[in-house]
């Protein structure tokens, strides 16, 4: 159904697509087998969170469907409200009574039957306003007047982010406006203006927060408090040590049996590194460089700026945001909260990025639709 009819020119969306769903189906298994049994302990049903992954699943392939469909030119024309949008949500996430709480962050908004998680969307929202004005402002992304729009747009969602407080997103949403920038043709200039005092301001979050500081400490020495701070990044590690090259098999994980805190979400790749070893690790690594290059791939060969700009975020927002979650993980950065793409239990999450999908595989058709057109105009001329 979401295949494209075989051509040369649909190669790479069929690839995407591909290495989309084998990402989304081993996703399912694995949020499974990391959660049925603290599901069934606090829940009684084994199946509570794959039943939720399960519907997150049906309705990403909806949104992936539905926006590979339609005409990604016509987004561009709502970009502003788009924006406005995504940055209501993270105001109305503050509000107590409509924003939940959990494990002391207000992240998500409640609504009848379910909770969304603003912040997953709102990431979308900038990467479409974005994308636009940069499309539309070409000749002026040299100044740094120029790129101001884009630079406030981004601090206002940082900034509300950050209020939740969700630091791991906040880092993820400044990488994906700085990388937008910089292909969009920003100087260098004003590319270190702008990643300096990022840079010099990450400490200073994590120094006026106890909790991060804890955190920080916890991650250059997480041995010095294996029953505290450490505890987490102490068990992440376990899993990885006993995986091996092949793994102790699917199913089979010791440390989601209340040992690893968020084995079905955060943490998820240690219970595959665990289940399936190096070898189901490199696997999932590999699935992502695919949609690292097909992304590449489809924003070279955009027929617009616009669409050249949008399938370079959206690819830079998956990337950057698996390249964190297993940087935390293996102990290679602080830990902090951030999802999986595609594979972590989460249905906003999951729904938004195949969506995002199906705005990438829109773009990378349009140069059938593109050279249609014009034969289109060309045969009522003749």
């Amino acid at each position: 159904m979401f295949f494209p009819k075989s051509s040369k020119k649909d190669k790479t969306s069929i690839l995407l697509l591909v290495a989309v769903s084998c990402l989304v189906i081993l996703g399912c298994i694995m949020v499974y087998s990391a959660s049925y049994y603290s599901a069934k302990l606090n829940y009684n049903n084994q199946y509570y969170f794959l039943s939720k992954q399960i519907i997150g699943v049906i309705l990403g392939f909806v949104a992936m469907f539905f926006m590979s469909k339609f005409d990604y030119r016509k987004i561009q024309k709502f970009s502003i409200p788009i924006l406005i949008f995504g940055i209501v949500l993270l105001v109305i996430v503050l509000i107590p009574g409509i924003g939940v709480e959990n494990y002391g962050a207000r992240r998500w908004i409640a609504l009848p039957g379910f909770t969304i998680q603003a912040s997953e969307i709102s990431k979308f929202c900038f990467i479409v306003f974005a994308a636009s004005y940069l499309a539309k402002n070409r000749d002026k992304i040299k100044s740094f007047k120029g790129i101001l729009p884009i630079i406030l747009s981004g601090g206002v969602m940082c900034v509300l982010i950050l209020l939740e407080p969700n630091m791991s997103i906040t880092i993820c949403t400044g990488l994906i406006m700085i990388i937008m920038l910089f292909v969009g043709g920003m100087s260098f200039k004003h590319f270190l203006m702008l990643c300096v005092p990022a840079l010099l301001l990450v400490p200073v979050l994590i120094i006026i927060e106890p909790y991060r500081l804890k955190r920080l400490m916890a991650f250059i020495n997480p041995w010095e408090n294996p029953k505290g701070e450490g505890y987490q990044l102490v068990q992440s590690l376990y899993s990885l040590g006993l995986g091996g090259f092949f793994g102790v098999g699917l199913f089979n994980s010791r440390q989601k049996h209340l040992f690893l805190p968020f084995a079905e979400s955060d943490f998820i790749f240690s219970i595959i590194a665990e289940e399936l070893g190096f070898v189901g690790c490199l696997f999932i690594i590999t699935l992502f460089a695919i949609i690292l290059l097909c992304g590449i791939k489809i924003a070279k060969k955009a027929t617009d700026l616009f669409g050249c700009f949008i399938a370079c975020g959206i690819t830079t927002l998956i990337c950057v945001q698996a390249i964190i979650n297993i940087a935390v993980v293996t102990g290679s950065i602080p830990p902090t909260g951030l999802p999986l793409p595609f594979i972590s239990a989460g249905s906003t999450s999951l729904i938004v990025l195949m969506g995002a999908i199906g705005v990438l595989c829109n773009v990378g058709k349009s140069k059938d639709n593109f050279t249609k057109l014009n034969l289109s105009l060309i045969n009522k001329k003749t």
